[in-house]
C-alpha cells in the first residue's frame, strides 16, 4: 500500500509545482479499496502497483469534483479540498490528477486503457445522474441501481477486470465480483449515513437525505409507507431536519425493516461475488467481502 502510495506522489512531485503538491498532501488518505482488489488479484508488481496509482488517482480526482458538487466541508473527519481552498482550486486539482492518470494509463495495453477510460465516462454519468436525483425525490430502485453502479461500482469493477487482466485470469468472474462489491460496498455506505453517529461517518448522520439523495432504504421505506406518511417522507426531503423528524424517520425505518431490507440485498450481492470467485480459493478477495456484509448493523 505505501509503495502505491509513494507512486502517486511521484507522479504528483512530476508537475514540479509545490502549491499543487501542498494541495494533494491535503487530501485525506482512504482505504483504498480498489489497490487492495489490484493487489490481491494481479499479485504485486510494478504493473500491478502503477495500475493502482492510477486508479487512486481517479478515484483521489472524483472525490475532489464530488465534494465540491455536494459543497461537502469535510473528507473523512478532515476539512475538504474545497473548504480550505475554495471550490475552483479543488476542481482543478481534480482535472490535473484525471489528466495524470490518464497519461500515465496511456502506457499499459489497449484493452486495460479502454476498460479504465469506458470506467471513468460512466462514474462522470453517475455523477451526473446523481446530481439529477437532487432535483426531486427519487422512488425508483432500478435508476438508484444505474446511478450507484455507475458512480460507485463501475471503477471497482474496472480494477478487478484489468488486474485481472494483468494477471492472465478470467476477467468474466472478476467482473462479477468488482461490480458486485462495488454496488454492496454503495448500499452499506448509504445506510451508515442513517445508522452511524457523525465521529464514525465522518459526516453528518443523515446528510444524504439533506443533500436530496433518496438512497435505497429511504426508496424502501417510501414504497412501505401509507399515502399520507409518503407526503410527509417527501415535505422532508432536500431539508434540515428538526430532531422530532430525524426520530420520525429513523423509527419508521425500523418499523418497514427498510435498513435490514437494504442490509439483506448489500449481503446477497456480497455473496453472489464470492459464487463468482469460489474457484480461485483466494481467502484475502473473499475476507474484503466478509469484513463488508458479516457485521452488526
Amino acid at each position: 500500500m505505501k509503495t502505491v502510495e509513494n507512486l502517486m506522489l511521484s507522479f504528483v512531485e512530476e508537475f514540479d509545482n509545490e502549491f499543487i503538491k501542498t494541495l494533494y498532501q491535503r487530501i485525506p488518505s482512504g482505504k483504498k479499496l480498489r489497490t487492495k482488489l489490484i493487489l490481491k488479484i494481479a499479485d504485486k508488481n510494478d504493473q500491478s502497483i502503477k495500475l493502482a496509482s492510477i486508479i487512486e488517482l481517479i478515484h483521489m480526482a472524483s472525490l475532489l469534483h464530488d465534494d465540491v458538487i455536494d459543497e461537502a466541508d469535510t473528507r473523512r473527519n478532515v476539512d475538504s479540498i474545497n473548504a480550505i481552498f475554495g471550490n475552483n482550486r479543488a476542481i482543478m486539482l481534480g482535472d490535473i490528477l484525471y489528466s495524470k492518470a490518464f497519461y500515465e494509463l496511456t502506457s499499459f495495453d489497449e484493452k486495460i486503457a479502454k476498460v479504465i477510460s469506458n470506467a471513468v465516462t460512466s462514474l462522470s454519468i453517475g455523477e451526473l445522474l446523481d446530481v439529477e436525483f437532487t432535483e426531486s425525490f427519487n422512488s425508483d430502485i432500478d435508476k438508484y441501481f444505474d446511478m450507484i453502479y455507475k458512480k460507485t461500482a463501475s471503477l471497482i469493477e474496472a480494477s478487478a477486470i484489468t488486474s485481472a487482466i494483468l494477471a492472465g485470469k478470467d476477467t468474466e468472474k472478476f467482473k462479477t465480483y468488482g461490480k458486485n462489491l462495488g454496488l454492496a460496498f454503495q448500499i452499506i455506505d448509504d445506510v451508515l449515513d442513517i445508522i452511524s453517529d457523525s465521529k464514525i461517518l465522518g459526516k453528518p448522520a443523515l446528510n444524504d437525505f439533506k443533500e436530496g439523495k433518496t438512497t435505497l432504504p429511504y426508496i424502501y421505506l417510501y414504497n412501505s409507507l401509507n399515502t399520507d406518511d409518503k407526503l410527509k417522507l417527501k415535505s422532508m426531503f432536500k431539508k434540515n431536519l428538526t430532531k422530532n423528524e430525524l426520530d420520525w424517520i429513523k423509527l419508521n425505518m425500523q418499523k418497514t425493516k427498510s435498513i435490514e431490507k437494504s442490509v439483506k440485498l448489500a449481503k446477497k450481492l456480497g455473496l453472489e461475488a464470492l459464487d463468482a470467485i469460489k474457484d480461485e480459493k483466494n481467502p484475502e478477495l473473499e475476507k474484503v467481502i466478509k469484513d463488508m456484509i458479516e457485521r452488526e448493523f
